[in-house]
């Protein structure tokens, strides 16, 4: 069944309004949404035809509106947009990951096959050993814990030997800063 009445208020912000008949009680709800296709925005005092629904929750919204004087506008056809060509990956960003797997598969077997001399733990301990008491006259111990800190490898083993709360040791070998100061062995 199809009411009139006219646009008793309209938010313009938000969308919506109340349409007030004298056919119902009570004002309907409208939302732009049940306008669509007008050529203009509706105003208060427009004169609208609609039909009400009800809601789930018991109320009642304007639905199927057209305002009276106000022609429809029928939707302009989508443009179809133009097709993009995307650029094709080039010849070296195709090689790139085969040539990162094959350095690293290179790098491991060299490592691997390396005849590089690694002292036993025994003896670099020693070493350490013999350092610290040397190292005793020289450092003590006044807050330094990272290697940053420090100045010299012989420092960092004093240091992680002698001084508490200290943070140099990495992997837990018993070689402190061996990537800043202590790699050389």
């Amino acid at each position: 069944m199809i009411s009139t009445g006219h646009i008793k208020t309209w938010n313009e912000d938000r969308g919506f309004g109340f349409i007030q008949s004298d056919e119902l009680p009570k004002d309907i709800f409208v939302h732009i949404s049940a306008l669509k296709g007008l050529a203009r925005k509706p105003r208060v005092g427009d004169i609208i035809h609609f039909q009400v629904e009800n809601q789930p929750n018991g109320k009642l919204r304007a639905v199927n509106c057209s305002i009276e004087g106000v022609a429809k506008v029928a939707p302009s056809p989508r443009k179809p947009r133009p097709y993009r060509h995307r650029k094709k990956p080039g010849f070296i960003r195709k090689l790139l990951p085969a040539a990162v797997i094959m350095a690293v598969i290179f790098g491991y077997q060299k490592l691997v096959t390396s005849n590089v001399a690694v002292p036993e733990p025994q003896s670099v301990m020693s070493l350490f050993e013999s350092e610290s008491s040397n190292s005793a006259a020289k450092f003590s111990c006044n807050g330094k814990t990272h290697c940053s800190q420090m100045t010299s490898c012989e420092e960092a083993t004093f240091y992680q030997n002698n001084c508490p709360g200290t943070n140099m040791d990495g992997d837990r070998d018993g070689v402190p800063c061996e990537r800043q100061l202590c790699n050389s062995w």
